[in-house]
């Protein structure tokens, strides 16, 4: 619930300066007599007409807008374009600040907007080049219709932004007129479709992994990253499927599960699972470098490396999640079989970067009669900026989506000559472009891409990765290094595909089938993607993975790999229709034994070579499966118990908060002899707690607290540098000359990490490295050195236990009083939402207008009510379940839904966060979608008129 509707003022370091002088500037106004116009008629000029008609050039009949109290908007239209032009126009009254800052972002235009501080932001997208794939996309991809449909929705909005600028747009498009002259250009299709890459980067799968176990490797041996990135525990974690198979390059599902309570085909019991390396040709261990590329010891090249581009990455605007955490979701369906309704319940929670406004847009659109003209009758969450349902259902299915991991970024080391690069014993040349970023009120800055055929060199955008000194990580085979590595990306999502015509064909799907299709061209980014129909007695359910994987040569994507060397390449070249896992393999399966199918980032199926085994590499960095085993667990208990699952259970499992690593290390620590009578207060907390981290718990706030500090002092202070919260620092033993320097002097080192990404997350893979270790009392992970004169250092598990125990009470103490009866865990685990701009980084005064919050949250890290943070760096929120749904396809008119904020994207409206409070308190909205239920939540209406 909240604990402040209104958050302080927050200032950050950095503060761009143009905002700086638009703050000088609203101050001046104020001065000046016009605070009262700019508290009025500045905020409230940009709010929607919803009721009354309109003229939108471009219509060929009369389009319906009806809201419900909470400005949700169903559009009911007579054709298809009318439909979609309709959308563009409604969602620009909403949402058109944020859809012109994504615009620019996308095509690395930030500068234009807020001045010299985004250069490198844009700089790097430039080198991307997600524009020109988009454009690309659009020019050669895309069907006839598709691109139909995204200029019908581009002319909509351009008729809402005809006439318009400053106050009548937006608050933050007046703040940008009143320090520069800012007005918006028109909408273009291709500015719908670079949104998908956007989407796709932030979903991009283990890049963060190969770069955090790069700087490892400068640190620790290759043993200890294994330990810590363990295997998935296939023999207590389901997969999504179980027990298909390839055969006849086709993928074979077998439902083989043996219903509720069974475990039967789940895997190898000895918790490794497959090296899936071997799948696809790899020669690799699970840490080291590719054949000819040393991980061992002094990587003080690659370590330069990996540090410049982790703290590129820490800079660009993420859209969706924080870098680092893992985003994940939830989603589920269960048969009718097993469903008090009679057919089947589908739930959805994508878990996103919380902000303001939500990057959900709820939104219904209806042809008045379905007909060759007009063929869409679907509600569901949409992104603004593009046309189409992205998760929702229409009169025949439903379907949800989840974050699927697959790995689809490659980092490459590159030798660079003057001349060109090396590539199999050749120089070949660069393909190169210019780019000019213009920059508000400054003169524009020129860059040129550089591209090999492994990707951009994305090290061209940092001085740092530009030379990497003499001791790059390369051993005798590998070419001469001269000045340094270069390093390339290799991107699905910067080949152009066809996932905007996808949108589409799932809005309109009518049968798993048509499913299936439309899941054929979801190329990027590549999620899980659930399915569920009302045909048939009980229905039907099923899931399909989709999306463009590549089926590599050498080499299994962990660490950065050799570019010269044509082993590790891609089987496809950039650009080709080959070199991926074939859609007809990837798994799928419909109406599986067991009656219900959970994704929620866990491994999808068991990889390998053996019997039973998926003969593709998808990935080795999946989530680990909390979330996903404990939904398992919900679901087969509640059959055994009744038999049935209502929309009220769904809703339930959706806020579950239990937590597995309490439930394993609890018990631990309640044995764990305390002599301070103040931790031994804190310890009693434990007691009889049921490991649910409910918002006003004080065994919930404390437990966090120690397993915080625990993962610092077993794993933080082990990091390299490159890998710790920025401004923690320390003095360790120099190891520039490589890890086993037992000569080294003492140095001070300070982290450099950003605290979205800083590690250990205290994620489910934390889970698992410590599941694994507290077996092993005496394992040097529990070596902690002494702290002070009167805290010795720790050797064993439960010493180190104890003084985390000690420096959780005190740091509790100092964050919430000595008195425990005032712990909570909400008041630790809080919830603010910014808007991702101004609010962000602007001045006092317009981040104090924009953004909300405090509340105070329950949930966790890798909770089904998935209220995501980082250990390294606090108990704050920083990713979160972004909507919620529980469709019943029985009758759709009594399917539930709720957005993290609300429709509104216009700050002091009545809708910008009306839904939020209902969301932390795990309440769902009537979600309306027949025409009677419409019309009966109908509260204002709008005709828009040719």
């Amino acid at each position: 619930m909240p604990a402040n509707e209104t958050a302080p003022p927050v200032k950050k370091k950095g503060r761009r300066a143009r905002l700086i002088v638009l703050v000088l500037v609203l101050a001046l106004f104020a001065g000046l007599g016009y605070g009262a116009y700019w508290g009025v008629d500045g905020v409230r000029a940009s709010f929607p007409q919803t009721t009354g008609s309109l003229k939108v050039p471009g219509l060929t009949g009369t389009v319906d807008v009806k809201r419900d109290e909470h400005g949700i908007p169903q559009l009911y239209a007579d054709n298809d374009e009318d439909l979609f032009r309709a959308q563009g126009f409604v969602h620009a009254q909403d949402r058109f600040w944020e859809m012109d800052v994504r615009r620019h972002m996308t095509s690395g235009r930030l500068s234009e907007m807020f001045g010299s501080g985004q250069v490198e932001t844009d700089a790097f997208l430039r080198t991307l080049g997600w524009r020109q794939v988009a454009q690309e996309e659009y020019d050669k991809k895309l069907s006839p219709e598709t691109k139909k449909y995204l200029q019908a929705y581009a002319d909509g909005v351009n008729a809402y932004l005809k006439g318009k600028s400053g106050k009548d747009l937006s608050v933050e498009h007046a703040a940008l007129k009143l320090s520069a002259d800012y007005k918006p250009e028109q909408w273009s299709p291709v500015d719908s479709v670079a949104w998908l890459k956007a989407m796709a980067w932030d979903l991009r799968g283990n890049m963060q992994d190969e770069i955090d176990r790069a700087l490892m490797s400068g640190k620790l041996s290759p043993a200890q990253i294994d330990e810590l990135y363990p295997p998935y525990p296939f023999d207590r974690n389901r997969p999504i499927v179980e027990g298909g198979k390839v055969e006849g390059g086709k993928y074979a599902p077998q439902g083989t599960t043996g219903g509720p309570g069974s475990k039967d085909g789940s895997g190898s019991k000895d918790g490794t699972g497959a090296n899936a390396s071997t799948a696809n040709g790899g020669t690799t261990g699970p840490t080291g470098l590719a054949d000819n590329v040393t991980a061992q010891g002094a990587t003080v090249g690659l370590r330069t490396q990996m540090t410049s581009l982790a703290k590129t990455l820490d800079q660009i605007p993420a859209i969706l999640g924080p870098n680092g955490s893992g985003i994940g979701s939830n989603s589920w369906v269960v048969s009718g079989k097993y469903t008090t309704t009679g057919k089947p319940l589908l739930a959805n929670d994508p878990h996103l970067s919380p902000q303001l406004p939500s990057v959900w847009y709820q939104m219904g659109l209806h042809c008045r009669a379905v007909s060759a003209q007009c063929q869409y009758d679907v509600a569901g969450f949409t992104f603004s900026g593009m046309p189409g349902v992205v998760i929702g259902h229409n009169t025949d299915i439903a379907w949800g989506m989840t974050n699927l991991g697959a790995d689809v970024t490659d980092l490459y080391l590159e030798q660079v000559k003057p001349e060109g690069y090396v590539y199999d014993n050749k120089v070949l040349p660069f393909t190169t472009r210019e780019e000019e970023i213009k920059i508000a009120g400054e003169k524009s800055k020129k860059i040129t891409v550089r591209t090999t055929n492994n990707g951009p060199l994305i090290s061209d955008r940092s001085d740092e990765l530009g030379t990497v000194g003499s001791r790059a990580p390369v051993a005798s085979s590998a070419p001469d290094r001269g000045t340094g590595y270069a390093v390339a990306l290799r991107w699905t999502a910067l080949d152009p595909g066809k996932s905007m015509d996808a949108v589409f064909r799932l809005d309109k799907a009518k049968n798993f089938d048509d499913f299936r299709k439309a899941a054929a061209d979801f190329e990027v980014p590549s999620q899980n993607l659930i399915y569920a129909d009302n045909k048939g007695p009980n229905g039907n359910i099923g899931y399909q993975a989709p999306g463009r994987i590549p089926v590599r040569g050498a080499g299994d994507g962990r660490m950065p790999a050799p570019g010269w060397d044509p082993k590790y390449a891609w089987k496809g070249t950039p650009g080709s229709a080959t070199g991926w896992i074939p859609q007809n393999e990837l798994p799928w399966e419909q109406n599986p034994q067991r009656g219900f199918i959970v994704t929620a980032n866990q491994a999808v199926v068991e990889s390998g070579t053996g019997a039973g085994k998926y003969p593709n590499l998808l990935t080795t960095d999946w989530g680990y499966g909390a979330r996903s085993q404990r939904i398992n667990d919900l679901i087969e208990a509640k059959i055994k118990d009744s038999g049935k699952i209502s929309t009220d259970d769904m809703r339930a499992m959706q806020m579950d908060n239990s937590s597995e690593i309490a439930a394993l290390l609890t018990p631990m620590l309640a044995k764990i002899e305390v002599k301070d009578p103040d931790v031994r207060s804190a310890q009693k907390l434990l007691e009889g707690w049921n490991y649910t981290q409910e918002p006003d718990s004080a065994a919930a706030a404390y437990f966090n607290a120690v397993w915080r500090n625990i993962l610092k002092l077993a794993f933080g202070d082990k990091m390299p540098k490159e890998l710790r919260i920025e401004g923690s620092c320390m003095n360790v033993h120099d190891q520039s000359s490589g890890p086993n320097d037992d000569l080294a002097e003492v140095v001070r080192e300070c982290g450099m990490r950003g605290s979205d990404s800083a590690q250990p997350d205290g994620g489910d893979r934390w889970f698992e490295v410590v599941r694994r270790l507290v077996k092993d009392e005496k394992s040097p992970w529990w070596a902690a050195p002494k702290k002070n004169l009167t805290v010795p250092a720790t050797t064993t598990r439960d010493e180190l236990f104890a003084r985390a125990m000690e420096d959780a009470r005190w740091e509790l103490t100092a964050k919430l009083g000595k008195d425990q009866s005032t712990w909570s865990w909400g008041r630790l685990h809080q919830l603010n939402l910014k808007n991702q701009t101004i609010g962000t980084e602007g001045p006092g005064f317009m981040q104090w207008l924009l953004n909300r919050g405090p509340w105070n949250l329950g949930g966790g890290e890798a909770t089904v009510n998935a209220t995501g943070w980082n250990a390294s760096s606090g108990y704050g929120v920083t990713w979160v379940p972004s909507m919620r749904m529980v469709v019943n396809l029985n009758d759709l008119d009594k399917s539930r839904w709720i957005n993290l904020t609300g429709a509104s994207g216009h700050t002091y409206h009545s809708n910008y966060t009306d839904q939020t409070t209902m969301w932390a308190k795990g309440e769902l909205l009537e979600w309306p979608f027949g025409k009677e239920a419409v019309d009966k939540a109908t509260v204002d209406t709008l005709t828009l008129k040719p």
